[in-house]
């Protein structure tokens, strides 16, 4: 059974950067899609960015695009999320989650991105609060 470990969280001022860590035990990471959410309270759960098992195909919701940055170690069984120019609308609860797969869905002729729900396997989570 693969289990997901976050960490890297903590409080930062704006403008600051974090890098957050999935780490997995139980299987090996190889062959498994890792994507990053957050929830902040009170709202419903985002998506932030997504790798695929190989690091070839990346994706970032539009609120993150050119600050964050998803990269992957399969050798040390982790995913990274470096997050740099943070803003207090960044402070939630990060998840990260994985499935096999990609990070897009073929679904009635078109593509999309995997929602929570199309995720297996999650982590408890990390707080990351940007605040000053």
């Amino acid at each position: 059974q693969l289990q997901l470990v976050e960490s890297g969280g903590g409080l930062v001022q704006p403008g600051g950067s974090l890098r957050l860590s999935c780490t997995a035990s139980g299987d090996s990471l190889d062959y498994y899609t890792i994507g990053w959410f957050r929830q902040a309270p009170g709202k419903e759960r985002e998506r932030v960015s997504c790798i695929n098992p190989h690091g070839g195909t990346t994706t970032y919701a539009d609120p993150v695009k050119g600050r964050f940055t998803i990269s992957r170690d399969n050798a040390k069984n982790t995913v990274y999320l470096q997050m740099n120019s943070l803003n207090p609308e960044d402070t939630s609860i990060y998840y990260c989650a994985a499935v096999y797969g990609d990070c897009l869905l073929y679904l009635d002729g078109y593509f999309r991105e995997r929602l929570p729900k199309d995720y297996d396997y999650w982590g408890q989570g990390t707080q990351v609060a940007v605040s000053s």
